[in-house]
C-alpha cells in the first residue's frame, strides 16, 4: 500500500491522528505520497509539533455521529450530530419532547435508500450543517 492510499483512507474514515502524522511527514518531504507505508517513520515526527496540529485541527476534521433517537414504540429518527448530548437536544426542540432513548450508530452502517445501498458516512457528505436529521424508521 501507498502513503497517498493510507493517507486517503485516513482523511476518508476521519483518523484524525493518522491524517495528521502523515500530512506532518509530507510536509518535512519525510516520505512522499507515492512511497510505500513501510517507510513510514513516526518516530522522524516531532510529536509536540504533530499535537498542536490536531488540537488546532489543521485539517478541518469535524467529527459527526449517528445517533438513533426512539420516538415512540415503532418509529426512530436518525440525526447527525457532533454528540449524544446535541443529537437529544435538537430532537427535543425539533419535536417538543424528549426521546425515549438515544444510541449511537457507526457512520459505516448500510442501509436502504430506495434502490441503493448508501452509509451513514456516504449519507453525511450531503450535508452541509449539523445537527441534522438523516431520515426515519418504522419497525415492523
Amino acid at each position: 500500500m501507498l502513503v497517498k492510499e493510507l493517507y486517503l483512507d485516513s482523511l476518508h474514515f476521519e483518523e484524525s491522528s493518522l491524517a495528521h502524522y502523515i500530512y506532518y511527514l509530507l510536509a518535512e518531504q519525510k516520505v512522499s505520497l507515492d512511497d510505500n507505508v513501510s517507510k513510514l517513520n513516526f518516530d522522524q515526527a516531532d510529536h509536540q509539533k504533530v499535537a498542536e496540529m490536531i488540537q488546532s485541527n489543521v485539517l478541518g476534521f469535524h467529527k459527526v455521529g449517528i445517533y438513533s433517537l426512539k420516538m415512540n414504540r415503532e418509529d426512530f429518527v436518525f440525526i447527525f450530530a457532533v454528540s449524544e448530548q446535541e443529537a437529544i437536544q435538537f430532537y427535543t426542540m425539533t419535536y417538543q419532547q424528549p426521546p425515549l432513548n438515544c444510541h449511537k450508530y457507526s457512520l459505516d452502517y448500510q442501509l436502504f435508500r430506495g434502490k441503493e445501498v448508501i452509509s451513514f458516512r456516504d449519507m453525511r457528505r450531503e450535508y452541509e450543517s449539523f445537527p441534522a436529521v438523516a431520515g426515519y424508521y418504522t419497525r415492523g
